[in-house]
């Protein structure tokens, strides 16, 4: 049996470093909240709103390390709030994705684009991968035991020595299977 544990992975967003200055003022840098699953990333104490042409959210937290582009993720239903209709995407691809406006103490950022819901994924070792037969990009079926147990199709693998084995799913699926962050979940195919 492949089992894999789960990360329920809510609403956030990783920022470029100069909008980190714009949001919080030159100089700023983040600051670790606490660590994540997977290597090296954490959750950052700094937190911004998150402003779309219907709706807001505030507080939402900013994940660390500083990456090379703004990347907001989201859940469908979280989408249908901000009234924006973001397309699902691998984390990164975010070119011709829609914008949004980022409000923190200091400033505020529009980005033209980099919100997306994030596909669902499988961050797999290298080592899991090879001991399993999983290639990087394979897309599997993936059964969650929670209260209203679902199999996800189309879960996408990615594989690197730098990963820890963690599935990475969003508030939407996790609350339609009843599912939570350290439950485990199947590979079926």
């Amino acid at each position: 049996m492949k089992k894999v544990p789960v990360g329920v992975s809510a609403r956030h967003i990783h920022l470029e470093q100069r909008h980190v200055e714009q949001l919080f003022g030159p100089g700023a840098e983040l600051s670790v909240f606490k660590p994540l699953s997977q290597p090296g990333q954490y959750a950052a104490n700094e937190t911004v709103e998150i402003i779309g042409p219907k709706g807001s959210f505030g507080k939402v937290r900013i994940l660390g390390p500083v990456r090379k582009r703004t990347q907001l993720e989201v859940s469908r239903t979280d989408a249908f709030s901000l009234g924006i209709n973001p397309p699902v995407r691998e984390s990164g691809d975010i070119d011709g994705s829609v914008g949004i406006t980022i409000k923190g103490p200091a400033g505020e950022v529009t980005i033209e684009e980099g919100v997306i819901v994030a596909a669902r994924h499988i961050h797999f070792h290298t080592s899991d991968a090879e001991r399993w037969g999983i290639a990087d990009k394979k897309k599997l079926a993936v059964r969650l035991h929670g209260e209203r147990g679902v199999v996800l199709e189309n879960v996408i693998a990615r594989v690197s020595p730098e990963f820890a084995l963690d599935l990475h799913i969003d508030t939407d699926e996790a609350n339609a299977a009843g599912a939570k962050t350290g439950d485990e979940a199947e590979i079926v195919g």
